[in-house]
């Protein structure tokens, strides 16, 4: 399916977030405890400013829908909240996205560092049929949210923070009816793309594992499963992160007879489904893992828990380059890749473009962070928008094989970090922030992820592991910073740099 957009709109700034309470913690003063202090980061900055007590996300469980919680479960599934003098309970998660730290502006949002330009009085066609959404004269307030989602995508994000439109998404990727389903072609593991009556499209990834199964001993990271809840979590703690670079993401309970068998039009997909001797519908697929009958997707009886993730816009409208990770790992059982061999790897690295200017280097090394909270050993390619060159943020997908383990932290996923002993001013900010207590990730992923249909998420094994893995990533900092001669050599200040385009930017 294939958009056609006459890209002609108006320049419209996004409205910034940013107040004046923040930018004077982030700067603008002398003696800001955010950009001064040159010999050592004040955890001054790490109190909460924020005084917000709404909860930004609330559960979407319709009553009586959504799986059921064993008893040994419920203090997984609820939100640990501090409860405040008068006796109410505050959001952790509310007054993280209240803090200064998360209201730092982008750049300015010119014509040629969006997406799309749409003209909002244009038809909106698909190629097989003309569609105007939903009448004559299809203004932006009428599109679909995953439209709203696409035309919104910029150099700088992917979607904007506290954005109104993600419930709707969201909502939208949990509860439209599914009107088609087909085999996603590529990839080692099974995924389906589903088509709403709206023309959006998601990316299903069905259930492999329970929540509290972790990946075997024996296997190696390239043949690990693929998990829906790893894809789910991502997206939150991406977005916990201020990344913003996975798309949206949200479970589903999907019923494998109408929503996928009965109504799909792949003929090889369709010859893989069968009845198991416990009477549960059940299918595999083809791919290069997994997809036969010992290891086939079985529901209850056709219940079958997966992810959906809102697709990106198609690549004849958006082009994407696919970038091959310097880090990559072999992907063999035996050798190893140079930079495991070589201590000095990043050097080399540094003189290469597109890591030898810009942010190229520091954007890797966020993935870096996000992927080794994960526990995900699988970034062997990363990609971006082709239209913004160089001077863009990096698409953070596929993230299936994180959350495999919650006992192990694979150190090695941290080697960029270690080797280049680089970082951004913005993400340290947020990562100490997350530290504290009044802003504990776990906390904080915990009460995001309990507004997914398929709560609890995550297990509290998995949730710890997010706290002491951040500590780990901060002593890696810190030793940095202990051999380094000047903080500014490992702690690159990216707050300054947004505060003066900021000032540079008409009013």
């Amino acid at each position: 399916m294939h958009l056609v957009m006459d890209l002609a709109l108006p320049y419209t700034r996004r409205p910034c977030s940013c107040d004046q309470k923040a930018a004077k913690v982030l700067g603008v003063p002398a003696g800001s405890p955010l950009v001064a202090a040159p010999k050592k980061l004040s955890l001054r900055i790490l109190q909460d400013f924020s005084g917000s007590n709404g909860s930004l996300e609330k559960s979407s469980h319709p009553q009586g829908v959504g799986p059921q919680v064993k008893d040994g479960d419920r203090g997984i599934h609820h939100q640990r909240r501090d409860v405040n003098p008068g006796g109410t309970k505050r959001s952790k998660l509310a007054a993280l996205f209240e803090h200064p730290l998360y209201k730092v502006p982008i750049p300015e949002v010119t014509h040629r560092d969006k997406l799309f330009v749409v003209n909002p009085m244009e038809k909106v066609s698909n190629s097989k049929a003309e569609m105007v959404l939903p009448t004559g004269k299809t203004a932006y307030d009428t599109y679909p949210a995953w439209l709203k989602f696409h035309v919104g995508i910029n150099r700088y994000e992917l979607y904007p923070r506290q954005d109104p439109l993600m419930p709707a998404l969201i909502e939208d990727l949990a509860t439209l009816k599914i009107i088609s389903s087909v085999q996603k072609s590529g990839g080692t593991q099974l995924k389906l793309i589903m088509t709403f009556p709206n023309y959006g499209q998601a990316l299903f990834k069905p259930m492999k594992q329970t929540r509290d199964q972790e990946t075997p001993v024996d296997f190696f990271y390239f043949s690990d499963f693929e998990r829906h809840n790893a894809e789910i979590a991502a997206f939150h703690l991406d977005r916990i992160l201020d990344f913003r670079r996975i798309p949206p993401v949200s479970g589903r309970l999907v019923n494998i007879t109408q929503e996928i068998r009965d109504i799909t039009t792949d003929k090889k997909l369709a010859k893989t489904f069968f009845i198991s001797p416990a009477g549960n519908v059940c299918f595999y697929g083809e791919c290069s893992y997994y997809c036969s009958t010992e290891h086939a997707l079985c529901g209850k009886p056709d219940q079958l828990e997966g992810s959906m993730a809102a697709l990106l816009p198609d690549k004849s409208l958006a082009k994407r380059r696919s970038w091959r990770s310097p880090w990559r790992r072999s992907y063999h059982k035996s050798k190893k890749a140079e930079w495991e061999l070589n201590p000095n790897y990043c050097a080399q690295v540094r003189e290469t473009p597109p890591y030898n200017r810009g942010h190229r280097l520091l954007d890797l090394i966020d993935m870096t962070v996000l992927d080794f909270l994960m526990g995900n050993m699988d970034r062997h390619h990363y990609e971006t928008f082709e239209k913004f060159g160089n001077d863009t943020f990096l698409l953070h997908l596929d993230n299936g094989r994180g959350f495999g383990t919650h006992s192990h932290d694979e150190m090695s996923i941290l080697a960029p970090l270690q080797q280049c002993c680089r970082i951004k001013k913005s993400t340290y900010l947020r990562l100490r922030l997350l530290a504290t207590e009044p802003y504990r990730l776990s906390d904080v992923v915990r009460e995001a992820l309990a507004s997914d249909r398929l709560a609890p998420v995550l297990t509290e094994p998995h949730l710890r592991a997010l706290d002491r893995r951040l500590g780990k990533v901060l002593a890696a900092v810190g030793e940095c910073l202990a051999k380094a001669s000047w903080e500014q050599d490992v702690v690159v200040d990216d707050v300054a740099q947004l505060q003066e385009q900021e000032k540079r930017t008409p009013a």
